[in-house]
């Protein structure tokens, strides 16, 4: 891959007005909750965008372009059925929990609705899996650098931290949100090109199914068993394992996207903000699946296109790289550059903001210096930033180890949203939850997620205990981790609550559905309804379900 002066130009240009941005936004940084929280003052369409954005990072444009050239269009079920249900979930029924306990973190509603352990247990594993993201991040942005100026993959990781430290550093969380913004459009300008280009190369979608095998361009046709596609997995195992408890785990429970909705500026906002981000996210398959399904056709199409390959076996996560040296021209290249660094910006800062905000409050505030001034905390939050990127550093070598980023990133939140969304389904809809049986759920939870992955192999890892089962695929791997993990944790929460005391109904107000304020929704137009919104969405995605059945 070769840049020309005006590819370096556009960079450069990004970065100077990403770098403009914090710089701007860092004079409206005073206080420790103006670095962490936005101060609950962002617009909804902000948020909105942000919301889907934050999740838009690196490791999803690489690694769903990977996982579509590995499982074909089945890929898009982390959108269709693995995103869209447990967004509008969120928006309808969670987030007036969030937004009205007046939490500042994900950390903190659980101390607010149990007690302080299990708020200190969930703060540790959501530091713990922010640094593992952000090194995810930081590896794909480390590939991006060695494959595009030849550096070695320490100084392109380096070279990351020092971009992502810098950007963290000025602006906290407003500038992280409205960056997102502008990062969202980047990267569907610098993507969707690559997808029309790729598509119509191959012939178009009945050009590609013609070259493909049939199981790569249906979503449900082959789910009856796991023999029958290359993911692995049979239509309960997706539906339970992804649908449910991975997603459910993630978008209800993971702080890095609940923040965006937290920094709404009311509890309208806050609850169509989920709702309303659901709609391009419906559409991001198009953009970031389709490329590596277009790939595959290519390479057995006699173009002069093949799969980049690592240790005798394909490197799917170079496939949209490869892609990009292939298909664009000067000037193109320079955008579809600047899109995945946009990408990148914009999973690293979510990532960084989350572990910042998680870290002050519920950790650092809570347990080592509880009465220092604002002042204090505010240079803790900043500082932290360093300290969060140095552990990020680590973890980018370790998905070295993976030939496809997002089979690591879902074995993580099977061993930590999983087992939380049990508990957060309990202490919500449940008020006989106790704090006793959410920490013991929790514990029990991750404990079950290791024992699954020690004792199953995939794709020679896990069985670290023993080798009693082998899955088919990685992917499939992880959503039986993801469903042991809540399944345990579900069970265990129930019974030690059932043998412990609850708290008073007069504690629970906002915390508990029944004993919440929610906002009278027929006061506003259709159009800013949650309930209506999310009625648009579902119907829209039983529709893409159909069509690619």
């Amino acid at each position: 891959m070769t840049l020309s002066f005006i590819d370096y130009l556009i960079l450069a240009l990004y970065f100077l007005f990403v770098l403009g941005i914090g710089w701007i936004v860092k004079r409206r940084v005073a206080t420790s909750e103006d670095f962490l929280t936005s101060g609950r003052s962002v617009p909804v369409w902000i948020t909105s965008l942000a919301f889907v954005a934050a999740n838009l990072g690196a490791q999803e444009v690489i690694g769903m372009a990977a996982s579509g050239a590995k499982y074909g269009i089945m890929t898009a079920h982390f959108y269709w059925g693995g995103a869209i249900p447990a967004m509008l979930f969120v928006g309808l029924f969670m987030m007036p929990f969030y937004y009205g306990s007046r939490a500042r973190s994900v950390p903190e509603y659980l101390k607010l609705r149990f007690d302080e352990k299990t708020r200190a247990f969930n703060a540790i594993t959501f530091a713990v899996m922010t640094v593992f993201s952000s090194g995810i991040s930081m590896y794909a942005l480390g590939l991006l650098f060695q494959l595009v100026l030849g550096w070695s993959f320490t100084a392109s990781v380096l070279l990351s931290a020092l971009i992502v430290l810098v950007y963290t550093w000025l602006g906290g969380l407003t500038s992280a949100i409205y960056n997102e913004v502008l990062q969202f459009f980047l990267i569907v300008l610098g993507f969707a090109p690559l997808a029309i280009l790729a598509v119509s190369k191959a012939g178009g979608w009945q050009g590609m199914s013609a070259r493909l095998s049939p199981v790569m361009t249906h979503a449900w046709k082959y789910m009856e068993h796991s023999g029958q596609n290359p993911m692995g997995v049979e239509v309960f195992g997706l539906v339970f394992g992804l649908a449910f408890v991975l997603s459910f785990g993630y978008w209800c429970t993971d702080f890095l996207v609940i923040q965006r909705a937290l920094a709404a500026n009311s509890m309208s906002a806050a609850r169509r903000t989920p709702v309303i981000a659901a709609f391009p996210k419906m559409f991001i398959p198009f953009v970031v699946i389709v490329p590596g399904v277009a790939a595959l056709a290519l390479s057995s199409a006699g173009t002069g296109y093949s799969l980049p390959t690592k240790n005798g076996g394909y490197d799917y996560d170079q496939v949209l790289m490869t892609l990009m040296a292939q298909f664009y021209p000067t000037g193109m290249l320079g955008v579809g550059l600047t899109a995945l660094m946009a990408s990148f910006m914009s999973g690293m800062a979510g990532n960084v903001t989350a572990f910042n905000t998680v870290w002050t409050y519920d950790i650092y505030q809570t347990h080592i210096r509880p009465k220092a001034s604002d002042t204090h905390y505010l240079a803790v939050a900043r500082w932290t930033t360093i300290l969060g990127i140095a552990l990020s550093i680590g973890t980018a070598y370790l998905a070295r180890l993976y030939n496809n980023i997002m089979d690591l990133l879902q074995l993580v939140f099977g061993f930590v949203n999983a087992p939380l969304f049990a508990t957060f389904l309990l202490g919500m809809f449940w008020k006989r939850t106790t704090g006793h049986g959410a920490f013991t759920g929790l514990l029990a939870g991750t404990g079950a997620a290791a024992l699954t992955h020690g004792l199953t192999v995939a794709e020679g890892k896990g069985g670290w205990v023993a080798d009693v089962y082998t899955f088919p695929s990685t992917m499939a791997q992880n959503f039986w981790v993801a469903i042991f993990a809540w399944s345990t944790c579900f069970v265990v929460t129930i019974l030690v609550s059932l043998a412990t005391r609850p708290r008073p109904a007069g504690e629970l107000k906002n915390l508990v559905w029944g004993f919440t304020d929610h906002p009278p929704e027929e006061r506003l137009v259709w159009y800013r309804r949650p309930g209506v919104l999310a009625i648009v969405v579902a119907v829209i995605a039983i529709i893409l379900n159909i069509i690619f059945w």
